[in-house]
């Protein structure tokens, strides 16, 4: 009897009674990083901390690193007299006139190389040969063809931030996945809406990771800009600071480059959780 039960199995479900379930748990949650906005401030703030301790207790010399709380009352006393707004206000100008001709130059030849076999075939060599070249040394150049006012600068910046924004950008566009573009092509999708529904959102976050080198790049050479034949901006005030041996000066325009960088990261993070709102 008992034989003839195990082999019949389990007795069906009663009328009418829904069978026992259990969630399954998300198998790519490991791959899907999570927000934990403590953990950054948490980290800065202990090298602070480390640095407050080192320099007072002597085991950092004055002339190595001053104390990072000299530095904050630095800035506040920049702040306060005006200093900080008169060199900070030319060298976002500077940054954002010359990186936003920069990344737009660099957006569009970038889909143009992605998007057009004779575009890619004419450029591609022309952009390999610009890329390698250091752009800080083509600042005496700039500097003869726009003068040394702030045309040299806006130029400098806006080529420093093409190159890396093309490459990043026509190499996102041949990351495209090729099914989806076949997938919209046999739903009859012209050519235009392939490119505006797929072949961009699908290629956004390699131009925004893209974006984060090429931001950087132009930091660095604003600071290089600024730091010949600029009265005003971030880089002549290091650069002055540091001619007067003034450390606590220099670091603090290095701290405000810091604050820019991280100012920078943000707002692209905010930009990718609202344009890649479709990958969560």
């Amino acid at each position: 009897m008992d034989e003839s039960r195990r082999k019949a199995g389990p007795p069906p479900a009663a009328a009418g009674s829904r069978p026992a379930t259990r969630p399954v748990p998300y198998r790519g949650g490991g791959f899907r990083p999570r927000r934990v906005g403590w953990v950054g401030p948490l980290v800065f703030a202990g090298l602070i901390a480390l640095a407050e301790w080192g320099t007072r207790s002597g085991w950092i010399g004055a002339l190595t690193l001053p104390r990072p709380s000299d530095v904050a009352a630095t800035l506040w006393q920049m702040a306060l007299s005006g200093r900080l707004w008169a060199h900070l206000a030319p060298s976002l100008a500077r940054l954002g006139v010359g990186a936003a001709l920069g990344v737009a130059a660099g957006v569009s030849v970038g889909l143009a190389i992605g998007l057009f076999t004779y575009v890619r075939a004419g450029l591609v060599p022309l952009v390999a040969a610009l890329f390698p070249i250091p752009k800080i040394a083509l600042l005496p150049l700039f500097v003869i063809w726009f003068g040394i006012d702030e045309a040299s600068k806006y130029a400098l910046i806006a080529f420093g931030t093409f190159t890396p924004t093309v490459v990043a950008t026509y190499g996102a566009v041949d990351n495209v996945d090729r099914t989806l573009i076949r997938m919209g092509q046999s739903f009859g999708l012209s050519w235009g809406s392939i490119v505006r529904k797929i072949v961009i959102p699908g290629a956004m976050p390699g131009i925004l990771s893209g974006l984060r080198i090429s931001l950087a790049i132009a930091v660095i050479l604003l600071v290089a800009a600024e730091m010949l034949g600029a009265e005003f901006g971030i880089g002549a005030f290091i650069l002055e600071a540091g001619s007067l041996y003034d450390l606590e000066q220099l670091f603090a325009g290095v701290a405000i480059l810091s604050l820019l960088g991280v100012a920078i990261s943000f707002f692209i993070g905010l930009a990718e959780r609202r344009l890649l709102h479709w990958r969560a």
